[in-house]
């Protein structure tokens, strides 16, 4: 299994159309429970939501992308910046679970 941080920032004037569909995003993070260690939203200065981090685990990074191209805030096009990296998660809810 791989681990992966993703960091997605949205768009300029989408938190209309983030708060629009993510009831559906909040579905498919629920369908995908398995794959996430953790997840939330980023806030401005202001507490706004301006975008996303994720860790999540997947087999590899084809199945990542595969996520990913299916993601709600994707194919809205409410994430505008998306980067991921490969992560070695040592400790998660305070536990160690890795190495």
């Amino acid at each position: 299994m791989a681990q992966f941080v993703i960091t997605a920032y949205d768009g300029e004037g989408m938190l209309e159309k983030r708060m629009e569909v993510r009831p559906l995003h909040l579905e498919g993070m629920e369908r995908l429970k398995e794959h996430l260690i953790a997840a939330g939203g980023m806030l401005d200065d202001e507490g706004k939501l301006k975008g996303s981090v994720l860790i999540m685990e997947f087999q590899n990074r084809e199945e990542l992308d595969e996520y990913l191209a299916n993601e709600i805030y994707v194919t809205e096009h409410v994430w505008e910046k998306i980067t991921v990296e490969r992560m070695n998660v040592v400790y998660a809810h305070g536990e160690r679970v890795g190495k």
